[in-house]
């Protein structure tokens, strides 16, 4: 699918939507091209995040929690900075951190995030990706 849109040095990483390749288009070029290539192959939206290699290692050296568990520890990409209302619209939260970064919402989970009951409003249209993924499609990012 990314070659058939014109991107080269295409490799994924684990079976949850991760893609890294290269490309001259503009982010919103990609994220178009992307998401209609989806809705067409899925037969309904989906959502794509776009960053390049220098904002993927951005957002790995910008963890809030660099001493926690990266498994733990997640940041949610979003297409827009955090709404100035992210921290007061939070539901079910226990003892997880957050965090707000440029584009990302960062969350630390100390008991995991499938015990956890958090309800980002915010993040409803971004998708979450765990410190240890995110250091690797870094890293693979600036070997394509």
């Amino acid at each position: 699918m990314c070659e058939k849109l014109g991107f080269s040095a295409v490799r994924t990483y684990i079976a949850s939507g991760n893609v890294v390749f290269s490309s001259r288009k503009s982010e919103a070029a990609i994220k178009a091209a992307f998401e209609k290539r989806l809705a067409d192959y899925a037969g309904k939206p989906v959502g794509v995040v776009v960053r390049t290699a220098a904002e993927m290692a951005d957002v790995a050296a910008k963890n809030p929690f660099p001493k926690a568990q990266p498994n733990f520890t997640v940041a949610i990409f979003l297409d827009h900075a955090p709404p100035a209302d992210t921290l007061a619209g939070i539901r079910g939260r226990l003892d997880e951190e957050i965090e707000l970064g440029q584009r990302e919402i960062y969350v630390r989970y100390p008991t995991g995030v499938g015990k956890s009951k958090l309800a980002i409003a915010a993040a409803k249209s971004g998708t979450a990706r765990n410190m240890n993924t995110i250091a690797t499609l870094a890293k693979m990012a600036t070997e394509s």
